[in-house]
């Protein structure tokens, strides 16, 4: 039994000896810290890095000392006009290509930033309630309706048959681009948003009607001068 143990512990040293001579093209610490990039890789996980370089078309950041090459596409969600203002800014970012035999190591932060967003638009939408009042701009038109943005990345289609009170041929008989608009809340589904600016007309006029003038009641009072003045006392 001890002979065996014996035999296993020196297969062990023999075997962490290899890795200590590295494989001949990669030192020991390079391999190693490959070795800890591709866990990380198929882990999915995100990782905080600094940015200490600028290099054409991107922006370079250290993994475990591995040089690794941020695509100016995939820092933010935004157009980047400038990098250089990105130097020495700290980012949370994935792997999204490890290959130690090409010496490629590619990093994103676009991915994270899209899920965050997604996440943020998820529980903005599940805040409106059915019925809610807006303002929004409409963004686009299209033969069916039109598309309006609420601000915060929610928008929402207004229907061609919810636009106007009237039957309309085309919504661009009655929208145009970049026109503000007030819209309501009258459907949600799969997360989006059903939009009627027509149901606000037709409130409005019910208002309007319910609000006509009432002719001022005659006076019904009656005075006792006006009991008595054609009374006759003798």
């Amino acid at each position: 039994m001890e002979e065996k143990m014996n035999m296993q512990d020196m297969e062990k040293e023999l075997e962490e000896s290899y890795k200590m001579m590295g494989d001949g093209e990669h030192d020991t610490d390079t391999l190693l810290a490959w070795a800890k990039i591709k866990e990380m890789f198929e882990a999915k996980e995100t990782l905080t890095v600094e940015i200490s370089g600028i290099v054409n078309k991107g922006a370079i950041a250290l993994v475990e000392g591995i040089r690794g090459f941020i695509p100016v596409s995939r820092l933010s969600l935004e157009r980047v006009d400038d990098l250089n203002e990105w130097l020495g800014k700290e980012i949370r970012v994935r792997i999204i290509t490890a290959d130690m035999e090409s010496d490629k190591l590619v990093l994103s932060a676009r991915e994270i930033l899209k899920e965050e967003r997604a996440e943020q638009k998820k529980l903005k939408m599940s805040a409106i309630q059915l019925g809610s009042v807006f303002t929004g701009t409409v963004e686009s038109i299209q033969d069916y309706g039109a598309f309006v943005d609420l601000g915060d990345g929610i928008s929402g289609l207004v229907h061609i048959s919810q636009i106007s009170t009237e039957r309309i041929k085309h919504p661009s008989a009655v929208l145009k681009e970049g026109q503000q608009v007030q819209v309501k809340v009258i459907g949600k589904q799969d997360g989006k948003l059903k939009l009627s600016i027509r149901a606000l007309l037709e409130e409005k006029k019910k208002e309007e009607e319910v609000k006509v003038e009432l002719p001022k009641s005659e006076s019904i009072g009656t005075s006792m001068g006006d009991l008595l003045k054609d009374l006759k006392l003798f």
